[in-house]
């Protein structure tokens, strides 16, 4: 009765990862083409992209509000229901967005839209597979959120048909409400198969072994977390790698066709990227369970600079397209830094004990930094013409938050050895 029991729980987390897969694949990835949008939307609404990308900082405040609680309401709820919460504020964000006629009705969009990917995005697939998962988390955490790239390709080929459609100035509403029906039938799925995981009782590892990888540790409680100085330096460091993650990639595309690269290339390079992201991912996942947290790091904040290097010299031309084609690869590597790595980052720094409360807590760190870099950089496009300059900072900025990381798994890494009895 025993193995019948074991195999029966088996059976239902892999149910749990693979309805967590496909959330991430028609939710995250559904939102992820937000750069082909840009272009059509300001102009057939006449508005300027910096006022248009508050929407972006609206979603992003949410996300980070929403977050802070993640703890208190995943205790109180449980994650079915906050999960069919997000999918009914997503379907609700996409109806908003086909509508809109004033930029202000973005802005409640966004509000809605930041709400619902708080609960099927990366805070919640974090907790799925730290509860489901007591080996190679890192691996299956990347498999899940690796899903986000699949999704973003595909999604590509539903919206760009609208939008490269010249004879339409609003095709971009079509693909709104049709993101909308989608987010209808996850909402219905959901409902339906979803149960809540059940905790792997393999859970914390108690090994010794200085050389574990990917294993879970019992950690230090959220209280002591914020007595430690490296606490509030992950914090700086989350905020800034998704300001200027986020606000990189959200430009990137506007920016290949601002600078005159053919639309159908531009595509092309955009499917790529996101292909790219979902291999890099579950690769993610894996470098981290194989070689630890410093070499993931070091590896994803190496392409992410050598992205805003790509960005800064991009041209309409032959040396420019194969510049286009490296970025595609390169920021699918240097992307997982918003995603798959918090969770990872969360557990292997800080823990078990806080694992729930500090996650939630630097994924709104995370989107603090979203809310931010988007209106910055649309700032510089606004008033110098081009995101140049824009590109420069963030690859200066992303030296020193890499310099910080190390810093900080040096200071982490200690407290680790002494509560596992490591020091002499």
């Amino acid at each position: 009765m025993g193995e019948e029991n074991k195999k029966k729980k088996g059976n239902c987390a892999w149910l749990t990862i693979a309805l967590s897969f496909l959330m991430v694949l028609f939710g995250l990835g559904l939102w992820s083409t937000k750069s082909y949008f840009i272009r059509p939307i300001t102009s057939a609404l006449e508005i300027s992209r910096s006022a248009f990308s508050i929407a972006d900082t609206m979603r992003y405040i949410a996300t980070a509000i929403v977050n802070i609680f993640f703890g208190t309401l995943i205790n109180k709820f449980g994650s079915k229901k906050l999960i069919c919460a997000g999918f009914t504020c997503l379907t609700i964000a996409a109806v908003l967005y086909a509508l809109a006629e004033s930029v202000w009705v973005f802005y409640v969009g966004g509000l809605f839209l930041g709400t619902g990917l708080s609960w099927t995005s990366t805070t919640i697939v974090g907790y799925i597979v730290n509860k489901v998962s007591s080996k190679n988390s890192g691996t299956i955490m990347g498999f899940v959120l690796a899903a986000n790239g699949i999704g973003g390709a595909v999604a590509t080929e539903i919206v760009a048909p609208f939008i490269n459609n010249t004879s339409d100035e609003f095709g971009y509403r079509k693909a709104y409400f049709l993101m909308a029906a989608i987010f209808v039938a996850l909402l219905i799925i959901f409902l339906i198969f979803y149960r809540e995981p059940i905790q792997d009782q393999e859970s914390v590892a108690s090994t010794t072994n200085k050389k574990v990888r990917g294993q879970k540790w019992i950690g230090i409680e959220s209280k002591d977390a914020f007595k430690k100085p490296y606490f509030y330096f992950s914090c700086v460091c989350v905020l800034f790698t998704g300001m200027i993650m986020q606000s990189v990639s959200g430009v990137s595309i506007a920016h290949m066709g601002d600078v005159g690269i053919d639309a159908e290339y531009v595509k092309i390079v955009g499917e790529i990227s996101f292909i790219a992201l979902a291999l890099f991912k579950f690769l993610n996942g894996f470098i981290y369970d194989k070689c630890g947290l410093r070499i993931t790091l070091i590896v994803d904040y190496v392409a992410a600079i050598s992205v805003t290097i790509i960005l800064f010299f991009l041209t309409n031309s032959p040396f420019g397209m194969i510049l286009a084609m490296l970025y595609a690869i390169l920021s699918g590597l240097a992307l997982p830094l918003e995603t798959v790595i918090i969770p990872i980052y969360t557990r292997d720094v800080f823990g078990e004990k806080s694992f729930n409360k500090i996650l939630g807590i630097l994924v709104s760190m995370n989107q603090i930094g979203y809310a931010i870099g988007g209106p910055i950089i649309s700032v510089f496009y606004d008033l110098l013409g081009g995101y140049q300059m824009a590109f420069a900072i963030c690859g200066v900025i992303m030296v020193a938050v890499l310099i910080g990381q190390q810093l900080i798994i040096n200071s982490a890494q200690k407290v680790r050895r002494e509560i596992m009895g490591l020091e002499h």
